[in-house]
């Protein structure tokens, strides 16, 4: 687990006490977005509880297994949405694993009940990334792709 006054994984910039840790406790999240961004961080803290709980009852799985060797990387937010009580994300999740590194873009859609956003549903796609030894490494930590993840 990430020490609370660590970076927070989702790459908001904030302390990951101050950001997707709350919301990991119980916390409801702001918007849309503030979910995705927490799902995220679950996935990179391999947090399958919270990656349930927070999955529409309507379309969770019974079950739900990460693939250990799987690393999330890096979060990018392309566009978010919210109108009323319905919300949409539109995101970049950069991994590594076994094969070497892939980037998930997805379509998803939110829906808020009771005071809580749940993710519902989303369109993904998956292609690999294969960045330069000199350029910048997709981990977003400012170093050369060779000298980081490489």
């Amino acid at each position: 687990m990430t020490p609370s006054t660590s970076s927070c994984p989702c790459q908001s910039g904030l302390k990951y006490s101050e950001c997707c840790q709350p919301l990991h406790q119980g916390e409801p999240a702001a918007s849309p977005q503030a979910l995705m961004r927490s799902r995220f961080c679950a996935f990179a803290l391999n947090n399958t509880a919270y990656l349930s709980s927070s999955w529409h009852h309507s379309q969770r799985p019974s079950a739900l297994t990460l693939d250990p060797e799987e690393k999330w990387l890096a979060l990018k937010i392309l566009h978010s949405e919210t109108d009323g009580d319905t919300g949409s994300v539109h995101f970049q999740a950069t991994s590594k694993d076994r094969q070497g590194l892939n980037v998930l873009e997805e379509h998803s859609r939110f829906v808020k009940e009771n005071g809580h956003w749940f993710y519902l549903d989303g369109t993904p796609s998956s292609t690999p990334l294969k960045p330069g030894r000199n350029d910048p490494c997709p981990c977003g930590s400012g170093k050369k792709f060779k000298k980081c993840c490489g």
